[in-house]
């Protein structure tokens, strides 16, 4: 494979090992019919893959901070064809979870050689989900990422720590949640497909690479500042990291050697 930018060199060479160890991770009664498309999140700041509890970033202020845990739920994934057309769509929902333990696969029973250019998502749950009672797999409360079940699910949590942050402990507390207006955190994200997006591998199934730059939740159409936004639990400044981390993915570029 030909690794494409010097920034992303990295990055890139941390997601081609995903991404192979994902193709031989999927269990077998979930390769439906004669191929699929597998979506690989792959958690970085900026160009460098998420190491948990081991580096220090450092947000737009220059504020230095560690992360400690990641999860995040993906759902609704659409992919559409070159007149706009909705191809394929499914309601399942995924648990996105920097543990070490998955390769944050999704699995889509869809023909990998399609002419899709286009995909969207949602990062959160729909209202539906959120109200449905006691769920199994990705949302089963067994994952904590359910707070009570009037108040449904958290869609986003990070925690860590950061020097600057006035909290007990200089912790970071970033769990966003909550469906109705005007503190709904449901976001859609939408990314452009080309030529060299779908990467179809030895047995027939493609894969997605999609980066989730995870420094863009708190600096990019809001800066947070941990000195003043450290810890985000209920409705108060949900939306304003809702709308940060709307912003965090991109498709990681990996082109086959001609």
């Amino acid at each position: 494979m030909n690794l494409l930018g010097n920034r992303n060199v990295f990055i890139v060479v941390g997601a081609v090992i995903l991404v192979v160890a994902a193709s031989f991770c999927i269990p077998a009664k979930e390769r439906k019919g004669n191929g699929g498309i597998m979506l690989q999140f792959v958690n970085c700041i900026g160009d460098s893959l998420v190491r948990l509890d081991s580096s220090l970033y450092k947000n737009s202020y220059g504020q230095d901070y560690s992360i400690n845990r990641i999860r995040y739920y993906i759902g609704n994934i659409k992919l559409y064809t070159k007149d706009g057309k909705e191809g394929y769509a499914s309601h399942e929902y995924f648990l996105i979870d920097e543990d070490g333990s998955s390769p944050n696969t999704c699995y889509l029973d869809v023909d990998p050689l399609k002419n899709y250019t286009s995909i969207s998502f949602i990062i959160g749950v729909d209202s539906i989900h959120n109200c449905s009672g006691t769920q199994s797999g990705a949302l089963d409360p067994v994952h904590g990422m359910f707070w009570a079940w009037n108040t449904g699910y958290v869609f986003f949590k990070m925690d860590g720590k950061a020097s600057s942050s006035k909290s007990s402990g200089n912790m970071l507390e970033f769990h966003i949640g909550g469906y109705k207006y005007p503190n709904n955190c449901i976001r859609e994200v939408s990314l452009n497909l080309n030529d060299n997006d779908i990467h179809i591998m030895h047995d027939g199934y493609g894969i997605i690479v999609i980066k989730a730059d995870i420094g863009k939740v708190f600096n990019s159409v809001n800066k947070i500042d941990f000195s003043k936004i450290s810890t985000v639990t209920d409705f108060h400044n949900a939306t304003t990291i809702a709308d940060n981390y709307k912003d965090m993915f991109s498709i990681l570029k990996i082109k086959d050697e001609k």
